[in-house]
Formats: structure tokens, sequence, C-alpha cells
């Protein structure tokens, strides 16, 4: 018991007097030990890189999970140490509400099949989302997450660790200053006056202690210098791994990049697709307007609804060069250009994003494609390129 007080009694003293020394250095009453410049750049450096890894991590988790309570669910998960919920996407739950609308309203209908073709495409797009999130969290959060919760807190101890050192060695510094000072005034002034022995005897033996007073100051400070040292080294050594930790992060960067990059091209190549097969029913749906679905009225359509096309059972056999070919007396109209497009031969008209044309269609033609018309030049044009005006 009695070592136990000792020791917490020890500790309090070093504890206080840091304090002091600490808060006579804030008030400029107290020198301190300066670091070198290029120990202050690592420090500098390492803050700067604690604190973007910080707001990058966290920012890369909102563009993961948009959602805070599911980002604050799978935290509490990860701190309990379990394995967090597969989560549907937002895509996929929609494109599962679009497959049972379709179901609901006729998977026959033209409304029911769109539902169906664009739910399938938002259930790809919602499945690529999560194969994207999942590579984004294992190669690219993991890393930043062991940085911050590692890395540097090993680093932020062993600088705590430095400053109490730094505090041990200052302070040590001021009482041999202190000390130094009271031995001299004590050498300088003894009693001589007095013609009391016992006076001058008194002022001896002062002096004596202060001496005892300074091999005893110098002694403790070559042990906290020589400690301070051994510590400044060792964080010297934490604070230049920096350099590789950003080795690291630059690795899990680039697989980031790539990651996003596969997962836009993968929606991208969906929504093409769907623009295709979206464009195809468009074909069919304005050249066979009457059967599609019941008209709210009995009175005929506007006599201004073009009929664009009469599929043959074939395309693929009849082979038409719209170049050569005279286009019809009615059934052209407006299409505004969704994308550039350049001409594979000359039987194609090239395209240019937002310009107006002119189309129709040809007995015979493959229905992904219309004959374009713009001023003298006319050639074949992709339907999923096209937007088409009443």
């Amino acid at each position: 018991m009695d070592f136990n007080v000792k020791k917490l009694a020890s500790e309090a003293g070093v504890f206080f007097t840091r304090a002091v020394q600490f808060t006579e250095e804030k008030l400029g009453q107290a020198e301190r030990t300066e670091l070198d410049a290029h120990f202050e750049n690592l420090l500098a450096r390492a803050d700067s890189t604690k604190n973007w890894t910080e707001k990058i991590f966290h920012q890369t988790e909102v563009l993961l999970q948009p959602n805070p309570s599911a980002r604050v669910e799978e935290f509490l998960y990860e701190k309990l140490d379990r394995k967090v919920p597969s989560r549907v996407t937002n895509a996929e739950l929609l494109g599962q509400y679009m497959t049972e609308a379709a179901n609901e309203f006729g998977p026959g209908a033209p409304y029911g099949q769109t539902l169906i073709k664009v739910g399938e495409t938002q259930k790809h797009l919602g499945a690529a989302e999560r194969d994207f999130i999942h590579s984004s969290s294992i190669n690219f959060l993991t890393p930043l997450r062991n940085f911050l919760e590692g890395d540097w807190k090993t680093i932020s101890k062993e600088r705590r660790i430095l400053q109490n050192r730094r505090l041990d060695l200052d302070a040590c510094k001021a009482r041999l200053k202190k000390a130094k000072a009271a031995e001299a005034k004590a050498a300088a002034l003894p009693d001589f006056q007095e013609t009391r022995p016992r006076n001058y005897v008194l002022s001896a033996s002062a002096s004596a202690l202060w001496s005892d007073e300074v091999d005893k100051a110098e002694h403790d400070l070559r042990v906290a210098q020589t400690e301070f040292d051994r510590q400044a080294e060792v964080t010297r050594l934490l604070l230049e791994g920096i350099s590789s930790t950003h080795v690291n992060h630059l690795r899990c960067l680039h697989e980031f990049a790539e990651a996003q990059a596969t997962y836009f091209a993968q929606c991208y190549q969906y929504m093409v697709e769907l623009q295709k097969q979206l464009g195809r029913s468009t074909s069919t749906f304005v050249g066979n307007t009457g059967p599609a679905s019941p008209p709210l009225s009995t009175s005929p359509p506007p006599a201004t609804l073009p009929v664009l096309q009469s599929v043959s059972p074939n395309p693929g056999e009849v082979s038409l060069n719209p170049v050569e070919v005279t286009p019809p007396a009615s059934g052209t109209r407006k299409a505004r250009v969704l994308y550039d497009y350049e001409a594979a031969d000359s039987t194609e008209l090239s395209l240019s994003a937002d310009e107006l044309i002119t189309v129709y269609s040809l007995p015979g033609m493959d229905p992904d494609w219309l004959v374009g018309e713009r001023g003298n030049k006319k050639g074949k044009v992709p339907v999923t390129y096209l937007e088409l005006l009443s």
C-alpha cells in the first residue's frame, strides 16, 4: 500500500510540474525547447494528412451511402464486429416496383412491356451500384479507416509522450537555472559581518545545499535530455512513415477510380441497351397505334399522326439505299437529335446533338433505323439517337 501511495504521489508531482511548465510557457514566463524545422514540417505534414484523409473518408461514405441512418447502422455493426446485412439499393427497389406494376397493368400492354424493360434495367443498375459500393469499401475506405484508427492513433500517442518529455526537459532546465542563480547568490554574499559564528555556519551550509541542488538538477537534466532525444527519434520515424501512407493511399485511389469507371461504364451500357429496346418499341408502337391500347374516345385519331413503317417479316432480306429513294408524300415528321453520331458509310447520315431533322420510314427497313433528311443530304439514322416530335 505504501508503494502505491508513493507512486501516486510521484505521478501527481510530475503532473503538477508539467502543468506549471505548460502554464508558464503559455504566459510567456518560461523558455521552451523548440524542435528543428524538419521535424516541424513532418508534424505539419502529418496533421494535414490526417485532416484531409478524414474529410475524404467521410465524404466517400456519404457518396456510397447517402442515407445517414444507414451509415449509423453500418457503423454500429462494425463496432460490434457483426456482419452488415445486405441492403437492397434504391435502383433495385425501383425495378422491383416497376415489375410488379407491369404484372398488374398487364405485361402484354405497351405500358406494361416498357415497365418490365425499364424495371429490369434498374435492377441491373442497382446490382452494378452494389458491386461498386462493395469494391470501394474494401479497396478504398478500409485502408483510410485503418490509417485513422491505427497508424494515426499510434502517432498521436507518441506525440503526446514527446510533449510530456519536452515539458520535463524544460522544467529541469528551469530548475537548474534557478538552482545556479541561488548558489551564486549564496556564494557571493556570505554573512561575514555577523559577529556570531552561528550565522557564518548557516551561510556556508546554505551554499553547500544549493551546490547539491545544482548537482541533482544537472543529473535530472541529463536524464530528461536522453529521454527526450529517444522519444523524438521514435516520433520522427513514425512521422516519416507518412510518405509510405501516401503511396498506399495513392494505390487505393487508383483502385477506387477504376471501380468507379467500371461502374459508370456498366451503367452506360445498360442504358444504351435500354434505349435500343425503347426505340424499337417506340417504332412498333407508332406504326401500330390502333391495337396498342383502346382509345379514350370513339373519334378517329388525328390525321397528322404519321404511320412510320410497315415492318417486313424478314427485314434483313431487303437492302435499301436511302440516298436513291424518294421520300413519301406523307408520313414524314421532325425529330431532335439526342447525341452526336458519325456515319459509318455513305448510306448513313452524320448527326449533331440538338439539331432538328426530318425522318420517315420505308417499307422493309430495319425498325432500329429511319431515313433522315437535312437540307439536301439524307441517309439512314439510328432511332436510339432521336427524339421523335409531333
